[in-house]
């Protein structure tokens, strides 16, 4: 699925971000969220919480990949 096509809200549930990230489609994990909880440990993936529950802003985690992305020269 291209996640550029498909629209996602501006605050992504652990769900919608899975998605977004296509970790299903990447990971050998069988459980996505030690695969999330890993990004937001090791590697700074952004997050806020909105009434206790933990959302991920589509502009900051846009803004992660592309500081993420290993370019070769």
């Amino acid at each position: 699925m291209n996640t550029e096509s498909k629209s996602y809200p501006d605050l992504m549930t652990e769900e919608e971000l899975v998605d977004y990230l296509r970790i299903a489609k990447i990971s050998t994990s069988k459980n996505h969220r030690n695969v999330i909880g890993n990004l937001k440990s090791a590697r700074g993936l952004p997050k806020i919480y909105l009434c206790r529950t933990m959302l991920y802003p589509l502009k900051a985690i846009r803004k992660w990949v592309d500081r993420e992305t290993i370019y070769d020269e």
